[in-house]
Formats: C-alpha cells, sequence, structure tokens
C-alpha cells in the first residue's frame, strides 16, 4: 500500500513538474506569456521598479522564475511527502491564479472558450485532488491500524 501512495502522488504531482521545468526553460516565453497577462496590482506597483533595479530582471522575468520555482518546489514536497499539506496550499493558491489570468474562458467565445474552459475544469480537477493531499497530509499507512485476522485465532 505505501509503494501505491508514493506511487499516486509522484504521478499526481508530475504535471506541476514538468510545467514548472518548462517555464524555466523558456523564461524569455514564459515571460511574454505573463507579461500579456498578469496586471501587477496597484499596492505592489510601487516595489517593482526597485526589485527590477536589484535584480537586474523585468518584473515578467522575476515572475516567470517564481512560478517554475514555486510549481516544482511544491510538487516536489508533496512527491517527497515532506510538508504535503503546505506544498498542496501553494500549489492551490498558484493553480487559482493560473486559471484566473490564463484560461478565463468566461471572457472568450468560440474554440478560444471551449479550450480554456477545458484547461480550467482541468485545473478545478488538480485543486481537488489538491484538497485531498491537504485533508491527508503526510499520512503513511500503517500496519498497527490493520491487525493481522490469523493472529485473533490464536
Amino acid at each position: 500500500m505505501n509503494g501505491i501512495l508514493v506511487l499516486g502522488r509522484i504521478l499526481f504531482v508530475l504535471v506541476f513538474i514538468l510545467s514548472g521545468a518548462q517555464k524555466l526553460m523558456d523564461i524569455p516565453g514564459t515571460a511574454t506569456l505573463i507579461g500579456a497577462k498578469v496586471a501587477i496590482p496597484e499596492a505592489l506597483a510601487a516595489y517593482t521598479p526597485q526589485l527590477e533595479s536589484a535584480t537586474g530582471m523585468t518584473t515578467p522575468t522575476l515572475l516567470a522564475i517564481v512560478a517554475g520555482v514555486i510549481e516544482i518546489g511544491a510538487a516536489l514536497m508533496i512527491a517527497a511527502n515532506i510538508g504535503a499539506r503546505a506544498g498542496a496550499v501553494i500549489l492551490i493558491l498558484f493553480t487559482i491564479a493560473a486559471t484566473w489570468y490564463f484560461h478565463n474562458f468566461w471572457t472568450m467565445e468560440g474554440a478560444d472558450r471551449q479550450a480554456n474552459m477545458i484547461q480550467a475544469l482541468k485545473n478545478l480537477s488538480l485543486i481537488g485532488g489538491l484538497l485531498v493531499i491537504f485533508a491527508i497530509g503526510s499520512w503513511h499507512p500503517s500496519y498497527e491500524r490493520y491487525p493481522d485476522p490469523a493472529a485473533e485465532r490464536i
């Protein structure tokens, strides 16, 4: 049972690991997508020039790196079963934000609407799985919980 749980966790977070790796392997492309879709809130906009000058990178580039690191880091937390609840919460918030900014089918029409609705529903399913991981946490099945029926006959 433990092996199946480990395999299930790894297979579940594989989509986040691969997505994060793709973002980090194409930071300029990811930054272009983020720059076109994400508007920095006014409360944070005052700090972006300081951050850009300190790092020498644009805000979309920084967000592309942060997005990739968040996806990979939180997914590895879940896969390794270390801080699984925290990793699940991080990925829930990340997936909600990604759906809101990148799969906003409610503002689209035609084929774009259909394709983005499918992506949003996929993300909703991922959020459901992450909620299960949050509920279970770093649970380890234990053999003491399931006594050997043969031992009772003795």
